[in-house]
């Protein structure tokens, strides 16, 4: 069974008694992922965004794409159109299968895990997880990491608010502090 079905038909119905929820549809559902990468080194070194994008699309399954400074900043040697970072949006099956692996194999390879902080879940709902390195992944090779950065994990949902989108994570089987 994928992923997505999995969700469908377990993890919905169960949210829609927990939430006491009258339609399948207001039961909270998943939007898109975000993997985001910002790279100040690539100031000067060139080479480090086509690095990173690989990596990165090797992690999501799809091309990433590159992020520019919008504006300059002196301080930090930025020109605004300078590429400065690699993203990618996941939706549909992608997406999913990007949950699994996140839920199943990266947060479980966590170093003296106890459990995720719940104020990674904001306000209205969305995870926002830093993962610290990329070798996480079963995806990236270590032997060919030039350098380990970290990355940040955004799952956007349709949850009205953070009760809503902790049950969510929850029964996907994220585990939080108490």
């Amino acid at each position: 069974m994928s992923f997505k079905e999995h969700f469908t038909k377990e993890i919905k119905p169960a949210l829609m008694k927990e939430l006491k929820c009258a339609n399948v549809h207001a039961v909270p559902s998943f939007v898109k992922i975000v993997i985001n990468v910002g790279a100040g080194e690539a100031v000067t070194n060139k080479g480090v965004i086509a690095k990173i994008q690989e990596q990165i699309g090797l992690i999501a399954g799809q091309k990433a794409v590159i992020t520019k400074a919008r504006k300059s900043v002196s301080a930090f040697k930025i020109r605004q159109g300078l590429p400065i970072g690699v993203k990618v949006t996941l939706r549909g099956d992608k997406m999913y299968e990007f949950l699994q692996k996140l839920v199943t194999i990266v947060i479980p390879g966590f170093r003296d895990f106890r459990g995720i902080e719940p104020s990674v879940v904001d306000q209205h709902g969305n995870l926002n997880l830093g993962l610290t390195e990329q070798t996480l992944f079963p995806e990236i090779e270590y032997d060919k990491v030039d350098k380990v950065r970290g990355l940040q994990v955004t799952v956007v949902t349709t949850a009205k608010d953070k009760n809503e989108g902790m049950a969510l994570f929850q029964k996907l089987g994220i585990p939080f502090k108490k």
